[in-house]
């Protein structure tokens, strides 16, 4: 999979974004939930552990899905309930087991999250505003990959049937921050976009007012703050699942991310 990658480590203050939320998520749990976890899931709690769900593992085991800074893992309580196993569960024909309740109890509801908060990021629309679905993708100026997913859109988007809202961040290149912002300053963001990534007039980089280029830093710090590590990355929903695609995504997901085939 095509993708752009930063090389800039994480700020302390997307380090403190990202701490922020994973508290955010501790206390959405229920106050008395450690009250009731058998002895060896809440010494796993002490050691830094958040559990979000327990479900139903084979062989008599009981699962725990877990979280720490920076990953999820599962939990498997033994039948005596004084052991706990920590890790991937697997079957006989070395299927993961323990990948589908991570997904449900943990990612399912983080990505739901992200998509409220990009939302609220500085966005460019890329289409119909009345066009029935929308994705939202983080795109730098300089990206290529970022330019190569315009072009695959224009089916979708010119038959009006997707409209893409491309979150502007600065993270490839030196003038990536000021590119994004010329973008946003625009008089017509949106001409000033479609004219960008057709490749009628390259946008240079231009001082722009201090609110146009805090927007730009604040789509920068969410972009780390959700993990993401490349350019494009594309959030939309499936039925009632926010999924998110890191890269240039392939044939086969392209058309999953637009809804169908090409008109």
């Amino acid at each position: 999979m095509p993708l752009s990658v930063r090389f800039s480590l994480p700020s302390p203050v997307a380090v403190a974004v990202a701490v922020a939320l994973a508290l955010a998520c501790a206390l959405a749990l229920p106050a008395s939930a450690d009250d009731h976890w058998p002895a060896p899931v809440k010494a796993l709690t002490a050691q830094g552990l958040t559990i979000h769900a327990e479900f139903e593992a084979p062989a008599g085991l009981t699962g725990y899905a877990a979280s720490y800074e920076g990953g999820e893992v599962a939990i498997y309580l033994t039948a005596d309930g004084q052991h706990a196993v920590v890790g991937t569960l697997v079957d006989a024909e070395g299927t993961d087991l323990s990948n589908a309740a991570l997904d449900e109890h943990i990612r399912a509801a983080q990505d739901a999250a992200a998509w409220e908060e990009v939302e609220k990021g500085a966005w460019i629309r890329d289409g119909d505003s009345q066009a029935p679905r929308v994705i939202y993708t983080f795109s730098d100026p300089n990206c290529p990959f970022c330019r190569e997913l315009w072009e695959a859109t224009r089916p979708w988007v010119d038959a009006g049937e997707v409209q893409i809202r491309h979150v502007m961040v600065g993270i490839l290149a030196q003038d990536s921050p000021a590119k994004a912002a010329a973008l946003l300053g625009a008089e017509d963001p949106v001409a000033a976009l479609d004219a960008h990534y057709a490749g009628r007039v390259e946008i240079e980089a231009s001082a722009q007012p201090r609110d146009i280029e805090e927007q730009v830093y604040a789509n920068n710090q969410l972009f780390e703050s959700l993990g993401l590590i490349a350019t494009p990355s594309t959030f939309y929903r499936d039925g009632e699942r926010t999924q998110r695609v890191e890269g240039m995504p392939s044939e086969e997901r392209l058309i999953d991310m637009m809804g169908g085939e090409a008109p």
